[in-house]
């Protein structure tokens, strides 16, 4: 009686655990990020800095909320967003493309690969100037920049994650005179998938600062634009809001990128 106890204890405790985890992890941010801010907002304070060098978190609060009941913020915000998504899906759809050629072809790796890292190893501030001359001061522009910024990392793990496949599973497929298309479908992919999650993870945040870069270079409209504008006027704390608002939408695209890769991936064990 005394051993079914003992075993079946922990199995009552469990559920506790998990609630007392799941609390945890939401408790210790909210408190790490209040003794930040409070800290922050002390050390301004008492060290009697002024806004126009450093705001405190109290005026970067009351310029968060100006811009955020602004009509116009919005339109610059939607701008901003559109432009991240679409040339991260343009970006993705590339590398992913791109990479699966590449990993397949050892004479096209050869010779296109060192053409994409010496492509990828030019800064896209150096080039951003020459994509506003060529397609103007649009979204059009912009949309290249995030395409280029985001398809590399997706580029590099689809390449790996396909080669990464288990020899003896090819080995398998080619002996049931499988075809190059569903050995890449039903067993190299699958494989990969992880790795190009990876990749996108990594991707959706460039795509945010190959927004903003773009918007730096030459933009009419968009976050970039207001950050520049708040920053001639110095007015530091409009500037610090809209880094806040560029942090919350670089975390919300990742957990989304995290989340599907949750419900895609669901074999390889990955916790969401």
């Amino acid at each position: 009686m005394t051993r079914d106890r003992s075993t079946a204890a922990p199995t009552e405790r469990e559920p506790t655990g998990k609630i007392g985890h799941g609390m945890s992890a939401v408790i210790i941010p909210v408190v790490s990020l209040a003794v930040f801010l409070s800290t922050w907002e002390a050390i301004i304070h008492f060290g009697r800095i002024e806004p126009f060098i450093f705001p405190a978190p109290s005026k970067v609060a009351v310029a968060l909320w100006s811009d955020l009941t602004n009509p116009d913020y919005w339109q610059a915000l939607s701008i901003t967003l559109t432009e991240i998504l679409v040339g991260f899906a343009a970006g993705a759809s590339l590398g992913i493309g791109l990479g699966t050629l590449l990993a397949l072809s050892r004479i096209m790796d050869r010779i296109l690969y060192p053409y994409v890292v010496a492509f990828q190893s030019i800064p896209k501030v150096a080039i951003a100037p020459l994509m506003i001359v060529w397609f103007g001061f649009g979204i059009e522009s912009k949309i290249l920049i995030v395409a280029l910024t985001a398809m590399f990392p997706v580029l590099v793990n689809t390449i790996t994650g396909l080669r990464s496949t288990d020899g003896d599973r090819l080995d398998l497929l080619h002996g049931l005179c499988a075809s190059r298309l569903q050995t890449l479908r039903y067993v190299q992919f699958p494989h990969a998938m992880p790795y190009i999650f990876a990749g996108l993870n990594t991707a959706i945040v460039f795509a945010v600062i190959g927004a903003i870069v773009g918007e730096f270079v030459g933009a009419r409209r968009g976050l970039g634009v207001v950050i520049l504008k708040a920053n001639f006027a110095l007015d530091l704390a409009a500037v610090f809001s809209s880094l806040v608002v560029l942090a919350v939408i670089g975390v919300c695209l990742n957990a989304a990128v995290r989340a599907v890769e949750h419900r895609v991936c669901f074999w390889s064990g990955k916790k969401g």
